[in-house]
């Protein structure tokens, strides 16, 4: 079983990662997997039609990407119960895409899945090194975080309204409302 990532399109840009250095980046390519569960017995080769494994495609940078990142817009935003490490995520992403991208326009969605809806009036956060610079010292969440399910339609519309092009929703359970959001 191979599930996949739905592609946007084709990727003509050039990383801006392929320029930090020889041999700084490790790009992945799509045909790379990994394993779900590394406790199997079956004697099968792994990413071939035969196989019965579950895997996921590899994480990581890709040698093209299909953002110009001059012009694309990030959402971040923490879902669920607040866990360590939440601002080490979250200074992490805007560190990446703010140095090594060049995308400058990175929002902070407060208060969880509830601040993607436009009549709950919450305010993103425009983030920035300089104010993520030490946030991983502190616990919680700076944006917030909230349960409870909120209508896709309206999340999908706060999107837009941002002129998000990419959001990472970090934490749990946030799974099933990414989902739905994606199909949108």
């Amino acid at each position: 079983m191979y599930p996949t990532i739905e592609s946007l399109g084709e990727c003509l840009l050039i990383s801006p990662l392929r320029h930090v250095g020889p041999g700084a980046t490790k790009f992945k390519t799509d045909s790379e997997r990994i394993l779900c569960d590394h406790r199997s017995n079956a004697d099968v080769e792994v990413g071939t039609s035969s196989s019965a494994l579950l895997t996921f495609e590899v994480a990581g940078p890709r040698e093209r990407i299909y953002f110009d990142p001059a012009h694309t817009v990030a959402a971040v935003v923490t879902c669920g119960g607040v866990s360590p490490g939440l601002n080490d995520v979250v200074r992490g992403i805007v560190m990446e895409l703010w140095h090594r991208y060049g995308v400058t326009e990175i929002y902070g969605i407060r208060y969880g899945y509830e601040g993607l809806v436009p009549k709950h009036n919450h305010t993103p956060l425009k983030l920035q090194p300089e104010i993520v610079a030490n946030i991983q010292s502190f616990g919680g969440t700076i944006l917030g975080s909230s349960r409870g399910p909120q209508k896709v339609t309206e999340m999908v519309d706060g999107l837009e309204e941002l002129g998000v092009d990419m959001l990472f929703a970090i934490g749990d359970p946030l799974h099933p409302g990414h989902r739905r959001q994606a199909q949108d």
